[in-house]
């Protein structure tokens, strides 16, 4: 059954009239999305989340105007600045209009049927996505302030792209507040999910359990990746680590790697995987490919691969984020530079690391200078073959609006079969 959004909250009738910092007003006047509680100087009244503030200058111009959220340290998510304007209907299909366009030669890929339709703050909607799996759409809310214009946001993605259905994913964060009778996982638009959602990636089947799965039900932001490592598959020994639901090992194994390895702390995701290459026997490299699977922590199973001797001529390195915040950055980076070391003790000689981030807070010359200072401290000969960051359809749109970065690299330990790992 869809759940009724009768419920929601309307955004209140009086917009708060905000004044802030000097700093803060060039920050949003050069395309910040963000303004921070302690950079508020005043504001006009009290605000529930999704009123509409709009920003003033000195002069009591007009600078800007976005969503209240109390309950963020983000006080203000900013949709609009330079001149005023109606936030409406019509805005709302005009900004989900424009962010649509820029993914139109996806949307016109019948090989590909799943990507990111709203990137959050780079496509001027900060604290939403909305990511495309062929006919649902899923909708997921990293904060409250969005509860009182996602009726209007509904309608207009139902007008844009006529999806069967609409599914709502939340935040913990979100999920953890009033959702004014809406739970993780509802169906806000069209008859529920059945079961998992098909969908296709350069003409490979997969599905998404975009109810309970993890983020909106897969990771759309690796495709680019994944379609490098299955034009250089052909014949080669595969270990994916931190496999989720195995975009990584389907495209190995559908570029004709002779095995592949997944890795990864959940039993679900791992079979969600098994199932992925299930679905694409169709494909004789597929079902050539030997497959095996480990559930566990990634650090271990790594450290006991080395131990058994075990290499492969492809290693894959795509953790979840390790820094959460700023402050989280030095912890996160030694994490990186110990995976890096685990996984070039595993990788055979002339063989390759692929090493993946996607914590925003670590910058790409951060991450790569760690991996290399890391290769270099265990002894491995490296090469640097490429860098890689967003997808056409998880652009950047402002300065900190980046978080993907991976790294490729050739290893040229003679005669050592990988490095022994500092443990």
């Amino acid at each position: 059954m869809t759940t009724s959004t009768e419920h929601l909250p309307t955004k209140g009738e009086r917009r708060l009239a905000v004044r802030v910092t000097p700093d803060a007003l060039r920050q949003i006047r050069g395309g910040s999305p963000w303004l921070y509680d302690g950079s508020i100087t005043s504001v006009s009244h009290d605000g529930a989340p999704g009123d509409l503030a709009v920003v003033f200058d000195d002069d009591r111009k007009f600078a800007a105007i976005g969503l209240w959220d109390p309950t963020s340290p983000i006080r203000v998510k900013v949709l609009h600045r330079g001149a005023p304007t109606q936030i409406d209907g019509s805005f709302w299909r005009t900004v989900l209009s424009t962010a649509f366009d820029r993914r139109e030669g996806l949307a016109a890929d019948d090989e590909t049927t799943a990507y990111r339709v709203v990137h959050g703050e780079n496509d001027g909607l900060p604290g939403l996505v909305v990511d495309r799996y062929d006919q649902t759409l899923v909708i997921k809310l990293y904060t409250p302030a969005w509860f009182p214009h996602l009726r209007d946001v509904t309608e207009a993605l139902v007008e844009l792209l006529s999806p069967v259905r609409i599914v709502l994913r939340l935040s913990r964060g979100v999920a953890g507040g009033d959702t004014f009778g809406l739970t993780d996982g509802d169906t806000i638009f069209g008859p529920p999910p059945e079961g998992p959602v098909f969908f296709r990636e350069r003409d490979l089947t997969m599905e998404a359990d975009v109810v309970h799965g993890q983020k909106t039900g897969h990771f759309l932001d690796q495709r680019d990746n994944r379609a490098l490592v299955r034009s250089m598959a052909e014949g080669a020994s595969v270990l994916d680590v931190f496999a989720s639901t195995g975009g990584f090992s389907l495209a190995a194994a559908a570029g004709g790697a002779k095995s592949v390895h997944m890795v990864d702390q959940s039993a679900p995701a791992l079979e969600t995987a098994k199932k992925n290459l299930a679905h694409n026997h169709r494909l004789g490299e597929v079902r050539r490919c030997a497959v095996h699977a480990t559930v566990g922590d990634a650090f271990q199973v790594l450290i006991d691969l080395a131990k058994r001797n075990e290499r492969f001529d492809i290693v894959i390195l795509d953790p979840p984020s390790f820094a959460g915040n700023q402050a989280a950055v030095p912890r996160a980076l030694a994490a990186y530079a110990r995976l890096t070391r685990l996984g070039l003790a595993v990788v055979k000689p002339g063989g390759t690391l692929i090493q993946a981030s996607c914590s925003s807070r670590v910058t790409t010359d951060e991450f790569v200078s760690t991996v290399m200072a890391a290769a270099a401290s265990a002894g491995v000969d490296v090469h640097e073959t490429r860098r890689t960051g967003h997808a056409v359809d998880h652009p950047i749109g402002f300065e900190y609006g980046g978080y993907l970065k991976a790294v490729y690299l050739s290893v040229r330990a003679p005669g050592t079969g990988g490095a022994k790992p500092s443990w």
